[in-house]
This record gives structure tokens, sequence and C-alpha cells, in this order.
């Protein structure tokens, strides 16, 4: 047999025993091991999610103070695929806050993290992630009336990369810069601040709302997080003539759900059951109600991640 089919016949193989596995994760769920997520989810017939309800459109309160969202649904959607095997599986929400979160996983609080949560070395020296479910980014908002060299300088028009930082440093100077704390947009900016030494007011709040509520009272001059729930924050704020999103993503950032470490069982089946979902189009289906229709490089972004059978 040459290399060509050598290949052939090593990739069918793969092909074979990755179907294996996936296919065993459901017979994991009924049989348990001992110590695993699936094991005490099966044991205690529920599963305790946990969410954010400041994070829309990723995870929040509806009007009748249930949790909803882009995060939400594809966790109802695991839960689902959980129920098959245990079918009369209760589903347990637990809300945490930006600051918490990865404690109440750590702890064992929750079971799984339906959030929007930035896969970073550091969070997974705490916490373990599934696929990345979103191509999130750091993005900015200031005020209409802001100078404009500052929403220039922010919009990195006609820069390089180091002269973007030089300027910055300049024209942030004396600024109030905002971000919610525990995020990863507080340590890029943090980052920012110690890199560039920038005489500038970083002040920390504990939500968007309240980092929007700042910028609005003038407390500070720019709200830093991440861009997608930005963009919605201001599409639904009573003041929204007032802001502006910069037309600027600083970070390139994947957002994926949390579970333990060391829990590679409950991290297959998360991985098999979101990868059905993309490969499906249910998934594709929750980004168009959460964010609109996805544009070319995020159904690019979706078609990499998906694992294949």
């Amino acid at each position: 047999m040459g290399p060509a089919g050598s290949i052939a016949t090593a990739r069918r193989a793969f092909a074979a025993l990755t179907a294996a596995v996936i296919a065993v994760v459901p017979l994991t769920l009924a049989r348990g091991a001992e110590g695993t997520a699936l094991d005490r989810i099966r044991a205690a017939g529920g599963i305790t999610l946990g969410y954010r309800a400041d994070a829309r459109p990723f995870s929040y309160r509806d009007d009748s103070g249930q949790p909803t969202g882009y995060a939400v649904a594809l966790c109802d959607r695991i839960a689902a695929a959980v129920r098959k095997a245990t079918p009369a599986l209760k589903v347990r929400w637990v809300p945490v806050t930006a600051g918490d979160r990865f404690e109440a996983v750590r702890r064992g609080t929750v079971d799984l993290l339906c959030s929007a949560d930035t896969v970073t070395l550091a969070r997974r020296g705490v916490v373990s992630f599934s696929i990345p479910i979103f191509p999130g980014g750091i993005g900015a908002i200031v005020r209409t009336d802001a100078p404009l060299r500052l929403r220039q300088v922010l919009a990195g028009r006609g820069q390089t990369y180091s002269n973007w930082r030089a300027s910055a440093a300049r024209t942030l100077q004396g600024r109030g810069l905002t971000a919610v704390a525990g995020t990863t947009a507080e340590s890029w900016l943090i980052s920012l601040f110690r890199e560039q030494n920038i005489p500038a007011e970083r002040v920390s709040v504990n939500s968007y709302q309240q980092g929007v509520a700042t910028l609005l009272s003038r407390r500070s001059d720019v709200l830093f997080g991440e861009r997608a729930i930005l963009l919605d924050a201001v599409r639904r704020h009573q003041s929204s003539r007032e802001m502006v999103v910069i037309e600027r993503q600083f970070t390139s950032e994947p957002l994926a759900l949390a579970l333990a470490r060391g829990d590679e069982d409950f991290r297959l089946f998360l991985d098999a059951t979101l990868s059905r979902l993309i490969r499906s189009g249910e998934l594709a289906r929750h980004y168009t109600l959460a964010f609109g229709e996805p544009p070319e490089t995020t159904t690019a972004f979706f078609s990499a991640t998906a694992l294949g059978e």
C-alpha cells in the first residue's frame, strides 16, 4: 500500500474511532462514571445551569423573570439531549454574577455556565470550556458628543497598531475608562494602562447597565466590553441616540460554555451536542434570533468550530 493509501486508511480508522467515542456518550449518561458531572446529574435527576442576568443577548431575564438569551437557548438544547437518557430530568437555573460565576463552576454549585464567557489561559486554570459558541471581541461605546479626536483614535482610522497605542495614550489622558469588573475587557484595560502608562481614570462597574449609566452621566468617557452586548445595550436603551458603538473590535475572543475542570465525559457530551446543533443549522437559527442573520465570517467560524462525527 502506498503513502496515499496509508493516509486514507488512517483517516477512515480515526473517523470510525471518533464516531464510536461520540456514540458512547449517551451510554455514559445512562451508566455514569463515578465522580463525573454526568453521574451526579443522573443520580440527582436534575441539572443546575448558571446564567448571568446582565449579559443580554447571551443571557438575561425576560419580562416574566425567566432566563433567556442565546447561550441559555443552547443550554436548553443540551439539557434536552441529557433528558434522552434521563427522561425525568429537572432543570434548575441559578443566577451568577461576573465576579462569582467561575467560582460557582469550580465549587460545583452549577454544572454548566450558560453565559458570554471568553476562553483564556488564566480562566482555563480554573474551569474548562466547550467548543466556542460565538466569535466575540472587545468593543467600545462613547457618547455622541464625544470629541472627534477621541472617536477617531478609538476607531484606529489610518493608524498602525504601534501608532494607535501612542495616540491613544495622549488622547485618553484624563479620560474616564470603564469596564465591568471580572470581564476580559477589564483585564485588557488594565494591561493597556500598565503598558502605556495612560494617565486616565479606570472605572470598574458591576454590570453593563451600570456602565451605560456611568457613561451617560459623564462619570466616564468610554465603556469597553463584549461588542455584541454593547450593540444590544445601545439599541434597546431609551437614550440610544446619545451613544454610539465604535466601528472597531479591539480583540478576537471566542466565547464558550464553562464547566468544571477534569470532567472530560461531560465536555465530550457538550462538544458533541453543540457540533450537531451547528451541523443541523439549529445553532444558526438561535444566532439569528439573538443577533440577526450571521455574516459569512461567522458562518465560517462555526463551520471550523464544529467537530466531525
